[in-house]
């Protein structure tokens, strides 16, 4: 791992982040489970930090749970450590196994679901439970765990006639069991789920669409590490017919991931280790899935650009691009808190980003972070295409050298509303291996 970036990871103190991939970089987090409470979007994951021992550690480190809600629809706000692993009341002290989470609303009451090492020793994981009347808590803790549950991941699914299932497990097996209408104990014993493919399970989420329960969970599938595999079934019970994978592997580490239907779209939400370079340090992610005619789902391929559809006043992540073409990405580097940039700018290379919202056209000015050691050529700003109508047009600027970084400023030459895609374009006359590094654009 580069030393480099895990310490802009740690010093970072921002509790907001920009709606791409990865979703949040002022802390590690992985498992998200996300949720649609009341319209609002809330993200409920476990959180990595660096083992005692460093980043050579086999272990995970994980103390504690934050969570977060999507704000202004462009910026995650953290609400800090919702539970620290030394406030469970039966939990053994200072395990650091706060594993995947899940939280749920039932009635006018919120139900987070996580599990611990237990201090009696009975089980590997017990699944222990909280209330709050807020999805953002304080929640009143259980003082003891499920009982009849041993096992990780808990997965909650309340279905159309108000019944509670509790999916949970890992290994080469996974549960559901159906609570009891309190929400805290189980009403049935659980029952293993069959018919999957061999190989190590975990990450159980299931959901409902058009009368069909989606099984999905993570699989490391034979040769070829961690996917996300589903099975569909009529009862939440199963049995379920193995359908395929969502996801393929992305990566030497585990994946987790939830599944919602937000503002009309269907969103996989995810975890990947990509900006550490560590496989127990990972980064929640998300990006948008689709189902065919028949109710099978697309597979996902993971981006870098996400979901998220920057506002006027919002940083666009330029390198979280859609599509790219003769140049590169790379990390920033030192101690900089702004992640990526796009690098090796060439003649006529371009790069591509949708759906930035331009709103009803107050946007007046355009910044760009870059930097130079030189002053050859510009880059443009088009709508669409790289030929399409031109709305900036920025000189290259020495910045006193490759790693010194200066924002700069012009004004658009068009007034731009609604949701656009943007391609920017490098251009110089001179035969230069690069033009310019750009960090992010900024609409004023």
């Amino acid at each position: 791992m580069k030393k480099s970036n895990l310490i802009f990871l740690l010093l970072s103190i921002c509790y907001t982040s920009l709606a791409q991939n990865p979703l949040v970089t002022h802390l590690f987090t992985a498992d998200p489970t996300a949720r649609v409470f009341d319209g609002k979007l809330y993200i409920y994951p476990s959180h990595d930090i660096v083992p005692e021992h460093g980043v050579d550690a086999p272990k995970f480190c994980m103390p504690d749970y934050h969570m977060f809600s999507l704000e202004n629809g462009s910026t995650w706000k953290d609400y800090g450590v919702i539970l620290d692993q030394n406030e469970v009341p039966w939990g053994e002290k200072n395990s650091n196994g706060m594993w995947a989470p899940d939280c749920v609303k039932k009635g006018n009451t919120y139900y987070y679901y996580y599990p611990a090492k237990p201090k009696d020793g009975s089980a590997f994981r017990r699944i222990g439970v909280g209330t709050s009347k807020s999805p953002t808590g304080p929640f009143k803790w259980g003082k003891s765990y499920i009982k009849g549950l041993k096992g990780i991941d808990p997965g909650l699914l309340i279905d159309d006639d108000g019944k509670t299932y509790l999916y949970f497990g890992g290994g080469k097996e996974l549960f559901v069991s159906q609570l009891k209408d309190n929400m805290k104990e189980i009403a049935s014993e659980p029952i293993k789920i069959e018919a999957l493919p061999e190989g190590y399970k975990e990450g159980s989420f299931c959901f409902k669409k058009d009368g069909i329960y989606y099984f999905t969970f993570a699989h490391v599938f034979p040769g070829e590490g961690y996917t996300i595999g589903y099975a569909t079934g009529k009862s939440p019970f199963g049995p379920f017919q193995y359908r395929g994978k969502i996801m393929d592997n992305i990566g030497n580490g585990t994946n987790h991931h939830s599944i919602v239907n937000y503002q009309g779209k269907w969103i996989l939400f995810y975890h990947w280790w990509d900006i550490s370079g560590y496989n127990k340090l990972r980064s929640m992610r998300a990006d948008y899935m689709e189902f065919k005619e028949d109710g099978s789902i697309k597979k996902v391929k993971p981006s870098l650009r996400g979901i998220g559809s920057p506002k006027v006043g919002d940083t666009i992540q330029i390198d979280r691009y859609n599509e790219i073409n003769g140049a590169k990405t790379t990390f920033v580097g030192g101690n900089e808190p702004s992640g990526w940039m796009v690098c090796d700018t060439r003649m006529l290379s371009h790069v591509k980003f949708n759906n930035v919202d331009f709103g009803n056209g107050s946007a007046t000015k355009m910044q760009a972070r870059i930097s130079s050691g030189q002053r050859i050529g510009h880059f443009e700003v088009r709508l669409g295409n790289p030929k399409g109508q031109l709305i900036a047009d920025f000189p290259v600027q020495y910045t006193d050298g490759w790693n010194s970084w200066k924002t700069i400023e012009v004004p658009l030459l068009e007034k731009v509303t609604g949701n656009q895609d943007i391609v920017v374009v490098f251009i110089s006359h001179w035969d230069v291996d690069k033009i310019v590094n750009l960090n992010w654009l900024l609409l004023k």
